[in-house]
């Protein structure tokens, strides 16, 4: 299992909800939240898969972020 922290001074929870929707369909993902941050934790079927899953979500939460914020 792997695990993000994103913290929620930096994105949007919106933003990582999003971004665990483009990606729920190639591993198991649960959401859960811990203070200050939003937390998502990421099985998959082997450990290079749950990294590679792991890196793709959280680009695109924080290029949703900023794009976000930009606007």
């Amino acid at each position: 299992m792997r695990e993000l922290r994103f913290h929620r001074d930096l994105y949007r929870g919106e933003c990582v909800d999003e971004a665990i929707k483009v990606y729920g369909p190639y591993a198991a993902i649960t959401p859960l939240e811990d203070d200050g941050y939003w937390v998502v934790q990421i099985e998959s079927s082997s450990v290079a898969r749950e990294r590679k899953i792991a890196d793709e979500l959280a680009n695109y939460a924080l290029g949703l972020t900023i794009r976000t914020r930009g606007a």
